[in-house]
């Protein structure tokens, strides 16, 4: 088991040509992937419970807009004895920057918005039709982006009847660098936008730039409070954007 998740680490690693993104972490920055700059993120998250992949794919048709869309795959386990192969797309977001972070000045701001459609099978598909936005606040400290600071609050929306259709969902995230390319990285949140129903969490971890074109990163993590207590997990992904596309001729 150990091996296959070692290889399919270094697998990743040796396609990843850049990153934008946070995930696996849950609150987002203010940041887009960039005009006409495509991006695409993969990580795995295990806990006693279930096996996920995720795979997300995002493009910038403008300068201030990003469009992303996803899924997962992977494995539950309703029983101790038995496992049940599950997936579930798709997730489709959009983000607009409304601010560029720059360091020492006001913070950055952009707003998410997007759905997680009940496609799929198994444990991982969402149990209706649901949307999720949130807003994003990104301070920036040092020249280099030494610390990186987030915020975000929003609200996930899920129809199911006879239940509460709305939950408020926040997260305070923060990147330090601690050498060269290698930043420590944490976050405190309350509500994923993509799985609803979770409480406050935990999770923490390093994302490291072995270049300007190759990032890796693992977490651990672990729920705090609420009705569904999230298992203790632990993640690794890389993520790449690829060359900018060029516009065809007329």
């Amino acid at each position: 088991m150990w091996k296959l998740v070692f290889g399919c680490f270094v697998f990743v690693c040796t396609l990843v040509l850049d990153c934008q993104a946070v995930r696996p972490f849950i609150t987002d920055d203010a940041r887009v992937v960039g005009y006409r700059l495509a991006q695409w993120e993969s990580w795995m998250r295990f806990d006693r419970f279930s096996g996920q992949q995720w795979h997300m794919v995002a493009y910038g048709p403008h300068k201030r807009w990003e469009l992303t869309a996803g899924a997962v795959l992977g494995y539950d386990r309703p029983t101790p004895e038995g496992r049940e192969f599950s997936y579930a797309m798709p997730l489709l977001q959009g983000k607009f920057l409304l601010r560029e972070y720059e360091p020492y000045k006001l913070p950055g701001v952009a707003l998410v918005a997007g759905t997680f459609l009940p496609g799929g099978r198994g444990a991982f598909v969402p149990q209706a039709y649901g949307a999720f936005s949130f807003l994003i606040i990104t301070q920036c400290l040092g020249a280099n982006e030494d610390v990186l600071l987030h915020a975000n609050l929003g609200a996930n929306y899920l129809y199911v009847q006879n239940e509460k259709p709305s939950v408020a969902t926040w997260g305070l995230g923060t990147q330090i660098r601690a050498y060269k390319g290698f930043h420590l990285v944490g976050e405190l949140f309350s509500g994923d936008p993509y799985i609803p129903g979770t409480g406050l969490a935990y999770q923490a971890g390093f994302r490291h730039f072995i270049s300007d074109l190759i990032q890796v990163d693992a977490t651990l993590g672990q729920g705090l409070a609420g009705q569904n207590l999230m298992p203790f997990w632990w993640s690794i992904g890389a993520r790449f954007v690829t060359t900018r596309f060029k516009k065809g001729k007329k």
